[in-house]
């Protein structure tokens, strides 16, 4: 075997290696249910619902849609659980919006309306159906995935944003809130409410309930801690961190107080030297993520060389209209590493050039 034979034979070991070491990691089974039997199981609240899922968003017209496909017999997505080691309870990891809809019907609480292939339906209930209709929606099944208690949660995150199959998948911020529980997040949902934070980077209502102002801060904070093990990959780069941190601030719970003055102070100094705050105009109503990072996070760097700097808005006006930061914040390939320290260092060196 010649020594290019051999590195390609080496890089097929580690590459099965590293997929036997993941799927180690993943631990499920599969269960059959009756659309009756989730029904009343969600109606006795057998299943739970944890903070990652987003609010019940289905329409009473998207709700009527999945009602007529299953009385269509279209295929239904899995439902997917994981299963709760302290309470017994399957948490549903994805399709709550599905089971509820379900439950609805069957209670009678949703009317249907918007259906275009089973028109005559519109307007009524599920008691409206014939007997033996209702008896064939009741027995029809669902297939559900269990991820057991011993699946590693590193896993399960993984898995939220990979198997989620709803209109949108649940993104990495409402993840994160509702399984990394601890007093570094306690701290990440506090800034968010800042009425400075939501005055300098607003979002829109959508972005609001989807953990977006989380997300910004989340993404301050773990960059600004450092980048040495990020490797492009933002979701499991954060999420790694805030485990960390939830760690550190247990351990220490005067770091909360220091992390929080950080933050506050480079908003302060964002709020005086900034006319827009992190918006790209005035009466703009949301906040783009790379140029929140970039201003941020250069920000915070830059005062604490400098905790004296201060800039006029001619000179912040300058930076943000220059050629190099638009470039530095455009969107394409903008979470690539190079791109992101590019982006924070351009503001950094920018303010302290001054």
């Amino acid at each position: 075997m010649d020594a290019k034979d051999k590195i390609i034979d080496d890089e097929q070991k580690m590459i099965e290696e590293q997929i036997q070491s993941y799927s180690k990691k993943i631990d499920f089974y599969t269960s059959e249910y009756t659309i009756e039997i989730l029904a009343q199981k969600v109606k006795d609240n057998e299943y739970t619902v944890p903070d990652y899922q987003r609010e019940f968003t289905w329409d009473d017209i998207r709700r009527s849609k999945f009602i007529e496909s299953i009385l269509i017999g279209l295929p239904i997505p899995f439902v997917f659980f994981w299963l709760n080691e302290e309470t017994g309870k399957l948490e549903i990891v994805d399709g709550s919006q599905r089971l509820r809809t379900i439950e609805e019907y069957l209670s009678n609480k949703l009317k249907l309306k918007g259906l275009d292939r089973l028109a005559l339906l519109n307007g009524t209930h599920f008691k409206d159906l014939t007997i033996a209709r209702q008896r064939k929606v009741l027995n029809r099944s669902i297939r559900g995935i269990i991820l057991s208690e011993n699946t590693d949660i590193e896993a399960r995150i993984d898995l939220f944003e990979r198997i989620n199959t709803g209109s949108k998948a649940a993104n990495p911020a409402e993840v994160r809130r509702g399984v990394l529980q601890g007093p570094f997040m306690d701290l990440i949902n506090d800034l968010a409410s800042l009425p400075l934070m939501n005055e300098l980077a607003p979002v829109s209502i959508k972005q609001r309930k989807e953990r977006e102002s989380e997300e910004l801060i989340s993404r301050f904070f773990a960059y600004s801690d450092g980048l040495d093990d990020y490797k492009d990959d933002v979701s499991p780069f954060i999420f790694r961190y805030i485990k960390k941190m939830n760690d550190e601030f247990e351990a220490e719970p005067a770091l909360a107080n220091s992390y929080r003055m950080n933050f506050e102070q480079m908003l302060n100094f964002v709020n005086t030297n900034f006319p827009n705050g992190f918006k790209k105009t005035r009466n703009a109503k949301t906040t783009p993520r790379a140029r929140f990072e970039s201003m941020a996070i250069g920000s915070y760097l830059a005062i604490k060389t400098n905790p004296e700097l201060t800039i006029t808005e001619d000179q912040a006006e300058d930076i943000l209209m220059s050629p190099g930061f638009l470039k530095e914040t455009r969107s394409d390939g903008a979470n690539a590493k190079r791109r992101l320290t590019g982006r924070i260092n351009f503001i950094k060196d920018a303010l302290l050039e001054i």
